[in-house]
């Protein structure tokens, strides 16, 4: 009877031990998953200077716009965890797209070799920005996923396993994203 409960005991602690070792494993990629996210936001700061710099060149009446998104740039990257940051960069979105929308205002801006360019590099960085934050959101609900279910919900939090926050724009960006835009002609 002893060697049975002792078995049992053993079997326990290596289940145990698969299931921890499994959720550390889920919990760092959910950290190198926002890493990566990291690092497409820092490509995108670095070229927004770049692009401002290249409309006050054309545009140096709209300083406005410039200085909009100067700010809404040092917000993002002041911003910290995946809320306030998609909270952030989503005003920084806003006030890039103004930015670009000069574009078609100052047609010799809008045929710089090096305004395309930005505009290129910009939305290059932009699609594998929307990749990171899907593989981000990815590895959060299997992590949340794992910690939530059974057997590892009655350990998982005493071993210092919390769930994580999604990569979200939040309600008040989701309603505007929503909003089908205005059209005047």
């Amino acid at each position: 009877m002893g060697w049975a409960i002792l078995g049992i005991v053993v079997v326990a602690a290596i289940y145990v031990i698969f299931v921890y070792n499994g959720l550390v494993g889920l919990r760092q990629r959910v950290n190198q998953a926002f890493a990566d996210i990291d690092v497409q936001l820092k490509q995108r700061h670095d070229l927004i200077p770049n692009l401002v710099e290249t409309v006050k060149g054309y545009a140096a009446h709209e300083k406005s716009t410039l200085d909009a998104v100067i700010a809404a740039r040092n917000a993002a990257q002041g911003a910290h965890g995946p809320t306030a940051q998609a909270a952030a960069e989503q005003q920084l979105s806003g006030a890039v797209g103004r930015l670009l929308a000069l574009g078609e205002a100052y047609p010799d801006l809008k045929a710089s070799a090096n305004f395309q360019q930005l505009q290129v590099d910009l939305g290059n960085v932009e699609d594998k920005l929307a990749a990171a934050r899907r593989f981000f959101n990815n590895a959060v609900s299997e992590f949340n996923a794992s910690i939530q279910a059974f057997p590892a919900v009655l350990f998982a939090p005493a071993m210092g396993f919390t769930s994580r926050e999604f990569f979200d724009v939040g309600p008040e960006a989701r309603a505007q994203i929503e909003q089908a835009p205005t059209v005047k002609f």
